[in-house]
């Protein structure tokens, strides 16, 4: 097999260390005498390996996979044969029989008898050898699987918006070459979309391949199977001389149902997930009431140690479990937002160099000139007297770092209750004041560092998120504004002076930043990087490519709008459906509240009670049962902070898992955290 080249990715194996290339070299050998180069496996790496942009030869990469199996196999052996000779040799673990067949002669029994503890502390260490170089190989070929799954995910989720974006390339002027040139460049917007189309230019400027040819090409290497029949269909439409246009046209209005589709599938899977959750999370519960019946059975013995392992175990996984789960069908949106200035020398304004977080262009140069450190001083003062002036606002923009206030104030909280003895130190003492002790320790840290979080989160969220309102709308304007013959300078002013919002006014911005000398495309980036959100940041790419080519771009911005609107359907129907599955959600945990109130006060308080006139009830009533005394066994206070911290754990597991659910952000989930927390606290508060 030749070795494979591919100019596309990153040297050393893209995330495996280079220094790891002699630990191939080694195993070649191995590999040569194991892998057959025509085998179905080998070729089947080699794909995963160029699709997942990695720059290893298969030989290379099978052959340091043979190597770190070999190594964590041996590992894992000593491993195994140490703790075999720990478990037999040393008469740890009594094994009667081995082969559990009986043996007549006398020599063979003592064989048996001889090779028993040698056999068992071998097979042991056979066993962890051989799940040790399962993990240690299988996990590195594990890797180009892993990341062109995840290719292919993003792939798919951007190809809508991808082939919109050439579509109104087309519609603005550009010819073939120029689109896939434009898609090429736009890896900030597109991910790894763009990064496809890169190799197809790259073929062609380094390589002398005609562009044919490499569409071909990164049509049957590419990893989505969407994507490699886009590429496959532009390619017949090239060689027959086709409109372009309204190919691009057609695939785009397909991918938009495609879309549509997959979202459908998706909230129909959420909402299966969520009945799943339902019953799940009421086995505790269930769980729960069954242990504290059987301890009122003086016959049946039951471990306190089960009823801890189901609230402070088995509540925590079901929760994380199903989180894991969701998040293998809901994704997040992906990209960061953020576009770069292609083409100039110019240094576009990007918040992330902005603040006394980063100070900009000054790093580069402190330290070379006095003159730069003391310029780097002053604008570190200057942004902290910012800070200090205005420091909601530096929280609103910086959202985590509210955790360097807030998590310090409660560790100090908790150790001034502990230090003037207002706090339990003991189980006993929890056992004696539940309510105020899991306060102290859990709602009191919990209340300090969510609330402040989620409302600057939910501040910086809806700050961001006020400018994209209205997009769809003012595009339309701004579409037909520069119909009129218009340029799309004039037509910011034009719809900022006939429009409310925070977008007209960001347009309003621009105008007057491009008067006083800055470009119109430098603007719409600055405008972008300010608010950084994906959809945004798509719609304000297609603007600056097509202003390039024209100020009459009136087509492109309705192309720009109908996607926009199309972004804004999905976004209704997905609120609209995941706002059920969070009530569901929400609902679950009421009940879970309401049964264990209940259960409490009308079940264990009841049978405590029992406890001291049973007897004589008993005796009067003549009913055996009565006679035994089914409280004995039942310690109240333990049960009632158990039950207390249940419905607190249940309610913070399922504040995340609604927020997860609702915007595929686990901070999202803090409002309801905190609701469903307080509803606990004080639901508890009335029942004990």
């Amino acid at each position: 097999m030749s070795l494979q080249t591919d100019d596309r990715g990153v040297g050393g194996g893209d995330g495996v260390s280079t220094g790891s290339d002699a630990l191939g070299d080694a195993f070649y050998p191995l590999y040569r005498r194991l892998f057959d180069e025509d085998s179905e496996f080998v070729s089947d790496v080699e794909t995963k390996l160029a699709q997942a942009r990695m720059t290893d030869t298969v030989e290379l990469y099978l052959s340091r996979a043979l190597g770190i199996g070999v190594i964590s196999g041996f590992a894992l052996w000593l491993l195994g044969m140490v703790l075999g000779w720990g478990l037999f040799a040393t008469g740890l673990i009594h094994v009667e029989h081995i082969i559990g067949i009986p043996v007549g002669n006398p020599t063979v029994l003592e064989i048996i008898e001889l090779l028993r503890i040698p056999t068992l502390i071998t097979v042991t260490g056979l066993v962890f050898g051989t799940i040790g170089f399962v993990l240690g190989f299988g996990s590195l070929v594990a890797i180009p699987y892993s990341r062109v799954s995840n290719r292919k995910r993003e792939i798919n989720m951007l190809l809508t918006d991808s082939v919109s974006f050439m579509y109104a390339l087309s519609v603005g002027g550009l010819n073939q070459l120029e689109i896939i040139e434009a898609m090429a460049e736009a890896d900030d917007t597109y991910g790894e979309v763009s990064k496809e189309f890169q190799s197809i230019v790259k073929e062609t400027e380094y390589f002398g391949v005609d562009y044919r040819t490499a569409i071909r090409k990164q049509a049957i290497e590419t990893p989505s199977n969407e994507l490699s029949q886009f590429l496959t269909d532009m390619l017949s439409i090239v060689n027959s001389g086709g409109d372009m246009q309204s190919f691009l046209e057609d695939k785009k209005e397909k991918h938009m149902r495609t879309a549509k589709q997959e979202q459908e599938l998706t909230l129909e899977t959420l909402e299966l997930f969520g009945e799943m959750y339902m019953t799940l999370s009421l086995f505790p519960l269930l769980l729960i009431i069954i242990m504290v019946v059987m301890q009122m059975i003086p016959q049946a013995e039951v471990a306190d140690n089960l009823l801890y392992m189901t609230v402070y175990a088995l509540i925590p996984l079901i929760g994380v479990a199903f989180i894991v789960l969701v998040s293998t069908v809901k994704h997040d949106e992906p990209g960061d937002g953020y576009l770069t200035m292609s083409g100039t020398g110019r240094r576009v304004q990007d918040p992330r160099d902005q603040g006394v977080l980063n100070l900009g262009l000054v790093n580069q140069f402190a330290g070379e000139r006095n003159i730069f450190d003391r310029i780097k001083n002053r604008e570190g003062a200057h942004e902290t007297m910012n800070v200090l002036r205005q420091p909601h606002v530096f929280f609103r923009d910086n959202p985590l770092y509210t955790l360097a206030l807030t998590v310090p104030a409660s560790l100090a909280v908790v150790a001034a209750a502990v230090v003037n003895g207002s706090a339990p130190l003991s189980w006993t003492g929890l056992l004696s004041n539940p309510i105020w002790g899991t306060f102290i320790y859990v709602y009191a840290p919990l209340y300090i560092i969510a609330i402040p979080l989620a409302i600057f989160r939910e501040w910086n969220v809806r700050h961001r998120t006020a400018v994209v309102n209205q997009l769809s709308e003012d595009l339309r304007k701004l579409s037909s504004s520069n119909d009129t013959g218009l340029t799309l300078l004039e037509s910011l002013k034009t719809v900022s002076d006939t429009t409310s919002g925070k977008l007209a006014r960001e347009f309003e911005l621009m105008h007057t930043k491009v008067n006083y000398g800055m470009s119109l495309k430098e603007s719409l980036i600055e405008f972008n990087n300010k608010y950084h959100i994906p959809r945004l940041a798509r719609t304000t790419r297609l603007i600056t490519e097509a202003q390039e080519a024209s100020n009459q771009i009136s087509d492109v911005l309705r192309t720009a709008a109908q996607a926009s609107e199309n972004h804004d359907d999905l976004e209704r129907e997905r609120k609209s459906r995941t706002r059920m599955q969070v009530v569901i959600i929400i609902m679950t945990f009421m009940t879970v509240l309401a049964v264990i109130a209940i259960l409490k006060t009308q079940f264990i308080d009841t049978m405590a009670g029992l406890g001291t006139g049973g007897a004589t009830s008993g005796a009067e009533a003549g009913d055996e049962l009565a006679d035994a005394d089914l409280s004995e066994n039942i310690d109240v206070d333990m049960l009632s902070v158990l039950f207390f911290h249940a419905i607190t754990l249940q309610g913070i597991i399922s504040g995340f898992i609604c927020g997860y659910i609702r915007d595929a952000d686990i901070l999202s989930g803090l409002k309801y955290v905190i609701a469903l927390a307080t509803i606990a606290l004080i639901g508890w508060t009335m029942v004990a």
